[in-house]
């Protein structure tokens, strides 16, 4: 940790009191690149020892970061490294593709595909797609970006005669369907806050012990027919759904 955050010479820094010196030691640790978003501070004991100085003085250059927002406290976890991330706003009134949702913000979407094929369904897969018979269900699973950062992770389930070749989906499963003549009209979905799991942090490059928002989907088709089923994890740190509501008569 020596080269990333030279603690050793702290007391022969000059400028201010000394939690004012390890503050901006991490704060330049931070600009420079050499504690990247996610990365984990050593424990406040181990700042302590290694800079000579007490964990109060640690602990007070530590909670003036997290107040500002460059590190976070995970119980259990440590203190992490936070990039700020712009945050995106996505209205529920509208039934639209993570890939139209970027384009309206002038930026790129992309895939960073998991798995995606042909399986044998499952119970629940059966009953919410009825499924009957030998019929298949295609299943992809992706990391979906803007401007290549991770945004969400998505895993989506339709039937085997809707999305015959998963394979052939690039980034907009919704352009790809289109393109065939088929296309959602409406669509419920069941927002709820979860504790990512520890693989799953890794795959959106955010700390461990990380919120995000569950998003479950059951789309439809005009006939009625349920056409797909997935559930979405979206940073909380990047995005907010936004509901607009109307006033009903009294």
């Amino acid at each position: 940790m020596s080269a990333t955050l030279p603690l050793d010479q702290l007391q022969a820094v000059r400028g201010g009191p000394l939690y004012v010196k390890l503050r901006k030691m991490i704060e330049d640790a931070v600009s420079s690149g050499r504690l990247k978003h996610g990365d984990a501070l050593p424990a406040e004991r181990d700042i302590a020892d290694a800079a000579a100085i007490s964990r109060v003085t640690v602990r007070k250059a530590i909670d003036d970061l997290v107040n500002d927002g460059l590190l976070v406290r995970r119980r259990g976890s440590g203190t992490f490294v936070v990039k700020p991330v712009p945050r995106m706003q996505q209205p529920l009134s509208q039934l639209t593709s993570f890939t139209e949702d970027m384009r309206r913000r002038g930026m790129t979407a992309g895939s960073r595909w998991i798995d995606r094929g042909l399986y044998f369904p499952t119970a629940e897969e059966t009953m919410m797609l009825g499924l009957v018979g030998g019929a298949r269900v295609a299943r992809i699973e992706r990391i979906r970006t803007a401007n290549d950062m991770p945004i969400a992770l998505e895993r989506t389930s339709l039937p085997d005669d809707i999305l015959p070749d998963p394979d052939a989906v690039d980034d907009s499963l919704y352009l790809h369907l289109r393109q065939g003549g088929i296309s959602p009209v409406r669509a419920n979905q069941r927002i709820s806050a979860v504790i990512l799991r520890d693989d799953e942090t890794k795959l959106l490059g955010v700390p461990p012990g990380s919120a995000a928002l569950s998003v479950q989907r059951i789309a439809y088709l005009e006939t009625g027919r349920v056409m797909e089923m997935s559930r979405a994890l979206y940073r909380s740190d990047a995005y907010d759904l936004v509901a607009e509501l109307t006033i009903g008569s009294p």
